[in-house]
């Protein structure tokens, strides 16, 4: 009785299957419903054994009829109720006669379907958006290779860059910042072959203020860069100097009453030294002078660590001119015991003090050296002053060498006797050349610590407002001066100043002409600076209410050519006094 309810119930089911008719809106709502739902799921699920789900869909359509734009459904559902036979027909014929299966067989278990055209356009659509995730994960994956690559391979890369470009890579994040700022980075840069010249103008004047910025020259790009300096504003009439990646700044002059301006009514006159780091745009103070001066004569020698002592320059210095004793009794009108039993006191203790100090001194300078060769990025160099206006504006003669080793000033031997007011020095080899407005060359020697008065022939002729300037070019020295030449038609009726480059011969002593340099002498204050075998020329001067500036350069393996490197005029805003207070520097970074 139950099996014969059951098989009635069995069959009203299967009536009910086979006159069940689906809507084309009912399906297409199904169908969207599970996208959205197979859509949510995660996007590392498997694919289909057969390749056929589409983001999650399967593409294993029931067994689709189209005609006239419209969609017949046929769904094996017999499966789920175990029995094959039970399968929606068409109402055209039980065997679906002229209508073609679209996609796939009709032995599919999940209730899905599309129109005609609308896989190829799914999957089309799907393939490309898996493209592109594609895409975004090896784009994040290479971005994480990145941020991991080690240390040296980051620095090998950065430490190839050009200054700007590594100083726009700082920013980027702090440990990029600190990889470039380490001195192992410096040291590679400074031994590899990246670097290029970059000209630093200092001294600007800008609406009567010294306004302490820096300009700063990209040769190579012929880019302009502007550098706030702070700790030179209201300062002026100093020199600076370029040793190794850093300048120094040393000396000059600030106004007492109208702080800021040039003023030399009344001013005060600086003893101290600054450092500045273009790399890592840092400044640090240095030990100041002995002696206040403004615009000092200034050369650089790099020295080995094992170098000796600029102390011993001192003591020679102290037993070639010996101080005079002024007023007191003299020592023969004392008492003869006493004198006697005094000069044995002192005999032991200079004694004592002789067998003690030296030791003292060696080790305190071998600790020094140690010190200093236990970072490798570190040289040895001296910095050396000569000449100068003092407190009251008067010149002097003396001079005083800096070790940075000691980390101290150091007094050297005077100028020689009537040599007259320096102008003009740089260091060639191991001498440091000094040339005086009254023609007269001197050359102090740094291993022996004394001055060499040099008697080169012919003196180049020259034109007394302009005082000449030496240069030192790969072990060579040059001097620039001024002087009038003959020009067209008679003597006397065209006269004409230039600007000629003279070399010394080191050897015989004799000066040659080699050049001249293009432009009118316009600028009795034109500076001149060299890098390797490249001579940098500055020139400023007011013409018609405005400063111009011209930038020439030279290459002393061909004489003959001067190029001009800037034709900006970044000099426009600045006033004339700008012409007078500049000072240049030359570092290859």
């Amino acid at each position: 009785m139950f099996s014969e309810r059951l098989g009635v119930e069995e069959s009203c089911c299967q009536e009910d299957f086979h006159g069940l008719s689906v809507s084309k809106r009912l399906v297409r709502s199904v169908s969207q419903k599970l996208r959205k739902k197979n859509n949510n799921r995660s996007l590392g699920e498997e694919e289909d054994e057969d390749g056929d789900d589409v983001n999650g869909v399967s593409l294993k359509c029931l067994t689709l009829y189209g005609r006239g734009g419209g969609c017949k459904v046929g769904a094996d559902t017999g499966d789920e109720l175990g029995d094959s036979s039970n399968r929606r027909r068409s109402s055209s014929g039980e065997e679906g006669k002229g209508y073609k299966p679209v996609c796939g067989p009709q032995d599919t278990a999940v209730v899905d379907c599309f129109s005609y055209g609308v896989r190829d356009r799914f999957w089309r659509r799907h393939h490309h958006h898996r493209k592109n995730s594609e895409l975004d994960e090896s784009i994040t994956t290479n971005n994480k290779m990145n941020i991991f690559l080690p240390d040296d391979i980051l620095e090998m890369c950065l430490v190839r860059l050009p200054l700007t470009s590594l100083m726009n890579a700082r920013l980027v994040c702090k440990k990029w910042r600190s990889l470039t700022t380490t001195p192992r980075f410096l040291q590679m840069r400074r031994e590899g072959l990246y670097q290029n010249p970059w000209l630093f103008l200092f001294g600007a004047v800008k609406d009567g203020f010294c306004s302490g910025e820096i300009h700063a020259l990209d040769v190579s790009q012929n880019q302009w860069h502007r550098i706030d300096a702070g700790f030179l504003r209201g300062r002026f009439l100093f020199s600076v100097a370029s040793v190794q990646d850093d300048i120094f700044i040393v000396g000059g002059c600030s106004s007492l009453t109208n702080f800021g301006k040039v003023d030399r009514s009344s001013f005060k006159t600086h003893r101290g030294v600054l450092s500045f780091s273009p790399l890592t745009k840092s400044w640090r103070k240095i030990p100041s002078m002995k002696y206040a001066r403004s615009i000092p004569i200034l050369g650089v020698f790099e020295v080995s660590l094992d170098f000796p002592s600029c102390q011993s320059h001192q003591s020679r210095q102290d037993r070639r001119f010996p101080r005079s004793r002024i007023g007191g009794v003299s020592d023969v009108y004392e008492d003869p015991h006493k004198l006697s039993m005094r000069r044995h006191c002192r005999s032991t203790i200079n004694e004592t003090e002789a067998s003690t100090l030296p030791s003292r001194k060696a080790h305190k300078l071998l600790k020094q050296i140690s010190d200093l060769s236990s970072s490798k990025s570190s040289r040895r160099f001296l910095l050396i002053a000569v000449g100068g206006l003092g407190s009251w504006d008067e010149p002097l003669d003396s001079g005083e060498i800096y070790d940075s080793v000691s980390n101290k000033w150091t007094d050297i031997a005077r100028l020689p006797f009537d040599f007259g007011v320096a102008c003009s020095g740089v260091v060639c080899g191991k001498m440091f050349f000094v040339y005086s407005e009254t023609d007269k060359l001197a050359a102090y020697d740094i291993e022996r610590g004394f001055w060499i008065a040099v008697q080169a022939t012919p003196i180049p002729p020259r034109v007394h407002e302009y005082y000449p300037k030496l240069v030192s070019s790969n072990s060579r020295l040059f001097m620039l001066s001024v002087s009038w030449c003959e020009g067209d038609g008679q003597i006397g009726r065209r006269n004409k100043a230039v600007r000629k480059l003279w070399e010394l011969d080191l050897m015989y002593l004799t000066w040659t002409e080699v050049s001249v340099h293009p432009d009118a002498p316009m600028d009795w204050n034109a500076v001149f600076v060299a890098d390797k075998n490249l001579i940098f020329g500055v020139e400023m001067f007011k013409i018609f209410g405005q400063v111009l500036d011209f930038f020439t350069v030279c290459d002393v393996t061909d004489m003959s050519n001067w190029n001009h490197i800037s034709r900006n005029h970044v000099t426009h805003e600045l006033d004339g006094s700008s012409c007078v207070t500049k000072s240049v520097a030359v570092l290859h970074l």
